[in-house]
């Protein structure tokens, strides 16, 4: 009996040995296929704006408007396709997350367009924001709303698509969610111009909400288009009611209405916007906490990998 205490000992040292060395494989090859994923994203990206631009500049002299166009059209259809051909050759699976499905679609518009639009109309009808001036609409808004779309595919493409998918195949769904949406939020930070800690601190307790809100719906759906139609929505929103998106006052000139704070900044948002208002943090809260109750309950969660399965698995 008294020598098989050391073999058990040294069995349970070699079990858990090996169990670590399997989980720093995991993570070493997470990381490897996130590189990877990232260069084939923005790789293709960088070629179109430093080549393919300067080249159709040079050899055809179009006019600023038609070089934006293509611009704008070369880097989506380049992160597209750069991530389509990372899932077909490197994953090699079909990229089924990048399907077309009208129903999702249009759900992830309206979900994203009423989640923001309601918080942001009470706090106008409490007069926590006021309405200085209706401009109508611009003709500039369309542009804007392609950028917006654009932006939001990329930030998805990274983000969810690419950073919380191998998250969650490495550790699991939940492991996924809070890492991907702390990234997210750090990610943020370089809006932040003004406020001090206290700003910063709220500002990224805010985004970490929206990104899991994000993660909900991907997770739900599993579709790279609900995810970027409910997050374009989310901001063009913001946009049209005149006050900074994320930090961004770049775009209020042109918003339809023009707008001020006529109340505290935790309410307001400051100069963060909506997304910093206690009231659009708890709503959105409420929503995350019902997205992952219906993802838990259709079984949508994942455990991550195990030493029976390839790290490389899909």
């Amino acid at each position: 009996m008294r020598s098989e205490i050391p073999d058990t000992g040294r069995a349970q040292d070699a079990a858990s040995r090996g169990i670590a060395w399997y989980r720093l494989r995991v993570a070493g090859l997470m990381l490897g296929s996130l590189l990877l994923g990232l260069v084939a994203i923005w790789g293709p990206v960088l070629l179109v704006v430093k080549g393919l631009i300067p080249l159709v500049d040079t050899a055809f002299h179009p006019g600023a408007d038609v070089l934006s166009a293509i611009r704008r059209i070369g880097i989506f259809l380049a992160a597209v396709l750069g991530y389509w051909a990372y899932v077909r050759w490197f994953e090699k699976r079909e990229a089924t997350e990048l399907a077309l499905r009208p129903i999702s679609l249009v759900l992830g518009g309206v979900s994203g367009v009423t989640l923001v639009a309601l918080p942001i109309a009470a706090l106008f009808a409490f007069g926590v924001y006021e309405v200085v001036l209706f401009r109508g609409i611009s003709s500039a808004l369309a542009g804007v709303a392609v950028l917006i779309v654009i932006a939001a595919t990329l930030e998805e493409l990274v983000f969810r698509c690419l950073l919380f998918r191998l998250l969650e195949r490495a550790w699991g769904t939940w492991a996924a969610l809070v890492v991907s949406s702390v990234v997210f939020a750090l990610r943020h930070l370089e809006n932040v111009t003004e406020g001090g800690v206290v700003n910063a601190l709220t500002m990224i307790v805010a985004v970490i909400v929206v990104g899991l809100l994000w993660a909900g719906v991907f997770i739900l759906t599993r579709n790279l288009w609900a995810v970027v139609f409910n997050h374009a929505a989310w901001n063009f929103t913001i946009l049209l009611s005149g006050v900074p998106l994320s930090g961004i006052e770049d775009w209020r000139a042109i918003a339809p209405i023009e707008s001020r704070y006529a109340g505290p900044d935790w309410l307001t948002g400051g100069m963060f916007g909506p997304e910093n208002s206690l009231l659009v943090i708890v709503l959105t809260a409420v929503m995350v906490a019902l997205l992952l109750r219906l993802a838990l309950l259709r079984g949508a969660f994942l455990s991550g990998q195990n030493p029976a399965q390839s790290p490389l698995s899909t």
